[in-house]
């Protein structure tokens, strides 16, 4: 079965979608309906702008939105997916792929989205991190008696694939966390360069802003199933759908768990829409069994 996927913040580079642009009208037709939703030229900034510009939270998960379901778009027949899934922000490109969501209604969520992060994050300082080669139990563990010392809250944030797990948080927290952890056999824990702890409850504003956009919002059903990270498991249902979309900016993305299901329910053939190649990093370390591939 062939299962598409779609990336999160963090995958963006400078001239991401340009081709598209460029060579097929279709894209180009769709570029220009987000300059004019967005009310500023976002193309701009993705083809010539400089890595800062693309890195601000407002910026990053529109651009990353764009580049990756015009990309699916832009398939045309070929895009048959018999079941979707995307990581953190790429929930909301796979919802627009399955047409769960329109084009448009993706965009402005993601934006309303992007513009809370971003005031969330500025409200109060946070960070995040990735832990190398430790048992996720192990990271649970250590996180919650980090948040019990006084220092502010640490949560597990991603799981992206064993052996990697990425914490979120306050900085004096995540300090201490990366701390205990490399005391504990943590292979490493990088402090990331992101301004604020995504999927923690530091995000509960963000949510609350975001979830009077979603529940203004129209869902469909999809035509698929989509693997939802709250809880990793096939959702079609646009109720629940919307429910698990708000809880997931204070929830962990549960990315292993959505790859697992999504195996165990027959994919055997993984295509990444969007920039980078993250994702096939990911899966072929979820399982070695499947292919993971980018748009071919």
């Amino acid at each position: 079965m062939k299962a598409f996927v779609f990336p999160g913040q963090g995958a963006q580079f400078v001239g991401m979608g340009k081709d598209l642009y460029d060579n097929n009208a279709t894209a180009k037709e769709l570029f220009e309906k987000a300059n004019d939703i967005l009310g500023y030229r976002i193309t701009d900034i993705m083809f010539e702008g400089t890595d800062d510009d693309l890195k601000q939270t407002k910026v990053t998960q529109p651009a990353v939105f764009l580049h990756s379901v015009i990309s699916a778009i832009c398939m045309g027949d070929a895009f048959q997916p018999q079941m979707t899934a995307g990581h953190s922000l790429g929930e909301f490109s796979a919802l627009v792929a399955a047409g769960a969501l329109s084009f448009e209604d993706g965009l402005r969520l993601v934006y309303a989205r992007a513009m809370a992060m971003q005031k969330a994050c500025e409200a109060q300082p946070s960070t995040m991190a990735a832990i190398i080669a430790l048992p996720d139990e192990k990271i649970e563990e250590i996180c919650a008696e980090v948040s019990k010392m006084g220092k502010g809250v640490v949560v597990p944030a991603n799981y992206n694939c064993p052996g990697q797990l990425v914490i979120s948080g306050n900085i004096d927290a995540i300090n201490e966390a990366c701390e205990q952890l490399k005391a504990a056999g943590a292979k490493r824990a990088l402090p990331l360069k992101v301004g604020g702890a995504f999927h923690s409850p530091l995000m509960q504003p963000a949510k609350d802003e975001l979830q009077a956009a979603i529940e203004k919002t129209e869902f469909k059903e999809p035509m698929c199933p989509v693997y939802q990270n709250v809880d990793g498991k096939p959702h079609t249902n646009p109720a629940e759908i919307k429910q698990n979309l708000i809880a997931q900016l204070t929830s962990s993305v549960r990315w292993t768990q959505c790859v697992q299901s999504m195996i165990a329910d027959g994919a055997t053939d993984f295509t990444e829409c969007g920039p980078g190649k993250a994702l096939q990093g990911m899966i072929a370390k979820i399982d070695r069994n499947v292919t993971a591939h980018g748009i071919e």
